[in-house]
């Protein structure tokens, strides 16, 4: 077969090199760019807007303890059926996200990513905003639907059963592992973010893959979490200071260590060794054409 010196496949139109071009991934720096850009746009959001849309998010949320219970409850009490319940562990994420909703965990990367890029003091000040009223809504929202869940006659109490023995399962965790298990949790959920810009298509399936491996994994998420050990706490099984000291505190510094630590950080610094050798080569040539030229 004949081939170009250059490694080209022969003979090719510029109608076809354009779809050779076009169907190529986007490298990482434009994926960061873009997660990067919409984290901007996320901080220059006012608090108004990102309250609303995080009480929504947290409230939105309650789905996935709600479709995990209705599906255990009505699922046979066997382990390899707790694998199809554990599906709709997907269904609040798939809401949220395609709503385009505010979820904390989701800010560990698109707001990090900004602030990594430029790191002064006023985007530290508009990142802890962003936080703080997100997780602050989100939360309101979990315990808002979770109250409603138990105290409202919506449900048989086979279902009410299971919604407890999920919340159980919960908390069968200590603090260390409630740490552990988030760092796995925020990670998993930065890697979701990171691969839905290049693959906008199969956006849908890519957050059901991520998140029902987090329910596989039991890996603690402390949006999901909080409506499901707050729903403990509101039948009178947990007392709030274990539902701050074991769960929402261990789980929140793991998530955010996991997303923002370790998967922005890295990714950051990826996009950074990529970007430094290209500008000092141009940088050289620069300087040799200013030589020539003197």
């Amino acid at each position: 077969m004949d081939t170009q010196k250059d490694g080209k496949t022969p003979d090719l139109s510029a109608k076809e090199q354009h779809e050779v071009d076009k169907s190529q991934p986007p490298r990482a720096a434009v994926l960061h760019e873009i997660i990067r850009t919409q984290g901007d746009q996320e901080l220059e959001r006012s608090i108004a807007a990102l309250w609303w849309s995080a009480l929504a998010a947290g409230l939105t949320m309650g789905l996935s303890l709600m479709a995990m219970g209705l599906l255990n409850s009505r699922l046979p009490d066997a382990e390899g059926f707790k694998v199809i319940a554990s599906f709709g562990y997907c269904a609040g994420f798939l809401a949220v996200i395609l709503a385009r909703q505010q979820l904390f965990t989701e800010n560990t990367l698109t707001a990090v990513l900004p602030i990594m890029s430029k790191p002064t003091l006023g985007n530290f000040g508009r990142l802890l905003r962003l936080w703080s009223v997100v997780l602050v809504g989100n939360l309101c929202g979990t315990l808002l639907v979770a109250y409603v869940m138990l105290h409202l006659p919506i449900f048989d109490s086979k279902t009410d059963l299971a919604f407890l023995d999920i919340g159980r399962k919960v908390m069968e965790n200590d603090a260390g592992q409630m740490f552990a298990k988030g760092i796995v949790s925020g990670w998993m959920i930065a890697t979701m973010v990171w691969m839905i810009p290049s693959m906008e298509s199969a956006k849908m399936w890519i957050i059901i893959l991520i998140t029902y491996f987090m329910a596989l994994g039991d890996f603690t998420h402390i949006v999901v979490g909080s409506a499901e050990v707050s729903y403990l706490v509101f039948a009178g099984e947990l007392p709030w200071k274990d539902f701050w000291l074991v769960f929402a505190g261990p789980t929140l510094v793991g998530n955010i260590i996991g997303g923002s630590f370790i998967f922005a950080l890295i990714s950051h610094a990826q996009i950074r060794s990529e970007s430094g050798a290209p500008k000092k080569k141009g940088s050289e040539a620069r300087l040799t054409a200013d030589e020539d030229a003197r």
